[in-house]
């Protein structure tokens, strides 16, 4: 059987809960992620530690904080602003609601809305 990368999926296991996900790539990123993983091909994740062991919430959170200073950024930035990021993107694609909202695992659809009420593009193709 193919791993997950090769057939352009991503296995996620939700912070809050413990809640396990599959989720799809985008080929460009399956493939980036191919070749990161490679660096340490008996770990069972693609990002990891030198020692090939997981990164921890507190590593995260310090790279993505140093990612955002290095991209000038004006502001702090931390993981769960790309989480919000996932939801405005998809909301702007357009994409149903429902959708969204088992994307990124809301148990509560009201969670999901905030991201389609400022979704720019929600209107196009109403009465087409």
């Amino acid at each position: 059987m193919p791993d997950r990368l090769t057939q352009a999926l991503s296995d996620v296991t939700r912070a809050k809960n413990g809640t396990p996900a599959t989720h799809p790539l985008d080929r460009r990123e399956a493939n980036a992620l191919r070749e990161l993983k490679k660096q340490y091909p008996d770990s069972s994740r693609v990002f990891v530690t030198e020692r090939g062991t997981s990164l921890s919430h507190s590593v995260v959170r310090h790279i993505v904080k140093r990612a955002g200073k290095l991209a000038k950024i004006a502001f702090p930035v931390h993981p769960h602003q790309l989480r919000h990021a996932c939801g405005y993107h998809l909301a702007n694609r357009p994409t149903d609601t429902r959708t969204i909202q088992a994307y990124l695992g809301h148990r509560n659809i009201q969670h999901t809305t905030r991201y389609t009420e400022l979704a720019s593009d929600r209107f196009n193709g109403l009465f087409d």
